[in-house]
């Protein structure tokens, strides 16, 4: 296996080779590379980190605790023990990468785009926000529906060791333990070219993750908190997933386009509806209000759905093997070798 000494050193010679070469393909991975060689020069220890007197206090206490969720994530849920996650950089901005997601405007699948080392993904990660949009802008001028979202973190699948990123602070140290455990799982399971797997598989031990965490720090309050937001969060799920399937047999019935323009209109703005009367009986936030308000694309449908779509399947195999996380392992991997349609044919749900 590399070092990562060698494998800065193939960074630094992709921007080498790849910088010269005329097109928008080449451009994107000179910016994917160059984003990535920022971060891994600007890692520092997390032990360096907490002993800085210029760290600030709320700075130094999270990244304390979640060190111990970071040992914990290892120690009790079976995930790779190595130095991800065990270093912290701090990058200057509020996103480490924008994600633009695309889909047509008469369907629900995204548009799909293929890479070095993560294969193909249903998304294209731009390390500045203007140029995410810019190319969102592109795509949309074809007659895609788009997306732009800031995204906190991701994994390089363990070919570096990914730092917490300051982009990772904000959403609090519960949270940012999730986050760390979603992180990893995708280092320990990973298909490439099929997102909605990945995502789904990793956001599965993500919950189950976090639901011991809390367990093992002792602190009832926050796991009936936890419990309540997570059953919230499946009844808007369950929204946006019947929103899904109308809208594909809508696409599929082949009327008119200003029919099924305005169809599409209609019920996408019924969804916001739906969602916010939700909210309103739930006492509870959605997260899709900004989304809601301006009006719903099949982009932010499709991007939803490669977190969740496969994600009741998942939480079925986890409870067949009793909560036992290195059985459902060894099920996931298992199944992550079967061809994509008869791996995903009962674990994701039908559009």
């Amino acid at each position: 296996m590399l070092t990562e000494s060698r494998r800065l050193l193939t960074i630094a010679l992709l921007l080498a080779a790849v910088g010269p070469l005329p097109g928008c393909g080449s451009l994107y991975l000179l910016q994917a590379a160059r984003g990535q060689a920022q971060i891994l020069v600007d890692r520092r220890p997390i032990n360096a980190v907490v002993a800085d007197p210029k760290t600030p206090p709320t700075v130094r206490d999270t990244l304390a605790e979640v060190s111990a969720a970071r040992d914990f994530a290892s120690r009790e849920l079976g995930l790779p023990d190595n130095r991800s996650y065990r270093v912290y950089a701090d990058i200057g901005r509020p996103y480490v990468v924008w994600n633009v997601v695309a889909a047509p405007e008469f369907s629900i699948n995204p548009k799909v785009w293929c890479f070095p080392i993560a294969g193909c993904v249903t998304y294209r990660g731009y390390f500045r926000q203007k140029s995410a949009q810019s190319y969102a802008d592109r795509l949309s001028g074809q007659g895609f529906d788009t997306v732009v979202e800031g995204v906190p973190a991701y994994s390089t699948l363990g070919h570096f060791d990914d730092p917490i990123l300051n982009t990772m602070l904000p959403y609090g140290r519960d949270q940012l333990a999730a986050i760390i455990f979603h992180e990893l799982a995708h280092q320990l399971i990973y298909v490439a070219g099929d997102s909605a797997f990945n995502e789904a598989f990793a956001s599965t031990v993500e919950e189950a993750g976090l639901a011991r965490w809390l367990t093992s720090k002792g602190r009832p309050g926050d796991i009936e908190k936890f419990q309540r937001s997570e059953a919230h969060a499946r009844e808007f799920s369950a929204l946006l997933a019947q929103a899904r399937r109308d809208l594909a047999r809508l696409y599929a019935s082949k009327q008119p386009p200003e029919a099924m323009r305005a169809a599409k209109k209609a019920r996408l703005a019924a969804l916001g509806d739906e969602l916010r009367a939700t909210e309103k009986r739930l006492g509870a936030s959605s997260g899709y209000g900004a989304w809601a308000a301006k009006g719903f694309n099949n982009a932010e449908l499709a991007s939803v759905a490669t977190y969740e779509n496969c994600m009741p399947g998942f939480r079925r195999l986890l409870a067949q093997a009793d909560g036992d996380l290195p059985r459902f392992y060894a099920t996931v991997r298992a199944l992550s070798k079967k061809p994509l349609a008869e791996r995903d044919g009962d674990l994701c749900q039908a559009q």
